[in-house]
């Protein structure tokens, strides 16, 4: 009898509760419901009908994406020229993590804005494990060389005009 007793509080229980998460929570989600208004609805033509929003594909500028690769031979392009403000990715197809830095290793001082975790905001400050990439946004014109951090031999050259 007992047991019984128990079941059926148990039961109601989780109907209740079941209750207050769905229709109670569901109702806080809705917004609100505008008054009806004297205004005739606005209805639009169909899709097709609709003049487009986008300029032609001959009027959308090309968005250049400046990407430096790291394979086991090293970085590559060794050198890439760029717009300042634009952002250079470097993505790590090699078989060992890279560490992009600005040079010269081991102060990683090359590019004139400190901060990083050694000496310049060009700096990646860990190992970009293979198959992942980092970026930077050169704000400042100039011929900006770099290495990797866990092998210095890699270099390149990021020329921002």
């Amino acid at each position: 009898m007992n047991k019984t007793i128990v079941t059926i509080i148990i039961i109601a229980v989780v109907l209740v509760g079941g209750y207050f998460l769905f229709f109670r929570g569901a109702s806080q989600q809705t917004p609100s419901v505008l008054e009806p208004s004297s205004q005739q609805p606005i209805t639009l033509p169909p899709a097709s009908e609709q003049p487009s929003q986008q300029p032609p594909a001959s009027q959308v500028p090309a968005v250049k994406e400046n990407v430096v690769t790291y394979t086991n031979s090293g970085y590559s392009p060794s050198t890439l020229t760029m717009k300042k403000g634009e952002t250079v990715t470097f993505k790590n197809q090699s078989s060992q993590s890279m560490w992009v830095a600005s040079a010269v290793h081991p102060t990683h001082r090359g590019y004139p804005t400190t901060g990083g975790c050694l000496g310049s905001t060009f700096d990646a400050c860990q190992g970009v494990r293979p198959g992942n990439s980092w970026s930077f946004k050169f704000d400042i014109s100039g011929t900006w060389k770099y290495h990797n951090h866990l092998s210095p031999s890699d270099t390149g050259t990021i020329v921002v005009e």
